[in-house]
């Protein structure tokens, strides 16, 4: 009798990343319904650590999922609509506090598309270094007021309801110049 030994054990990161965002669920809910910390369920989703059977027992029973789907790695059935609620919806700041990017794309897709609702205060600046070559952002200003793109050493204003693109494989800024707080959505293309 032979036996299919996997010499490593399951990873469930996937998954569970996926199976949270189909609830819904931020990391802070997840690990208050499951008892386990956020950032061991971090490192669970990144595949960083390996849970016990004990700890994948409670994230299934959190999830509402038999323990077997984390453990086989089974692809969730996806429904036909998914909606985040607005408070389950993640952000970024500036370190000025400034500058909120609420991240509207999946985490599926990160580090190939994104996207973004961006909310520079009067005076605030979003700097970011430089992205993998051939990356690529577009921002359009919702709404009122203007905001400053440089990219490299090339500068624009971007005035309300226009849309700028340019390449994020050098440092970059954006900016806003005015003294109103200015929306706007950022899409952010990754090279290939």
């Amino acid at each position: 009798m032979t036996r299919n030994l996997s010499v490593e054990p399951p990873r469930v990161g996937n998954t569970l990343a996926e199976l949270r965002q189909l609830r819904a669920l931020s990391l802070d809910e997840l690990s208050r319904l499951a008892g386990v910390s956020k950032s061991m369920l971090s490192q669970i989703e990144r595949n960083q650590a390996n849970p016990t059977v004990a700890v994948v027992w409670r994230l299934a029973n959190a999830l509402g999922v038999p323990l077997g789907q984390l453990l086989d790695g089974e692809r969730p059935a996806l429904p036909a609509i998914t909606t985040v609620a607005g408070h389950a919806t993640p952000s970024l700041r500036s370190p000025d506090g400034k500058c909120e990017l609420r991240i509207l794309g999946p985490i599926e897709l990160a580090g190939q598309f994104e996207w973004y609702e961006l909310t520079v205060q009067p005076g605030g600046r979003l700097e970011s270094e430089a992205h993998e070559p051939g990356s690529r952002e577009h921002l359009t200003v919702l709404g009122e007021g203007s905001l400053e793109v440089r990219s490299g050493t090339d500068v624009s204003t971007l005035q309300a309801n226009e849309t700028a693109r340019y390449v994020v494989d050098v440092p970059h800024s954006i900016s806003n110049p005015t003294s109103a707080l200015v929306r706007a959505l950022m899409v952010v293309v990754h090279a290939s």
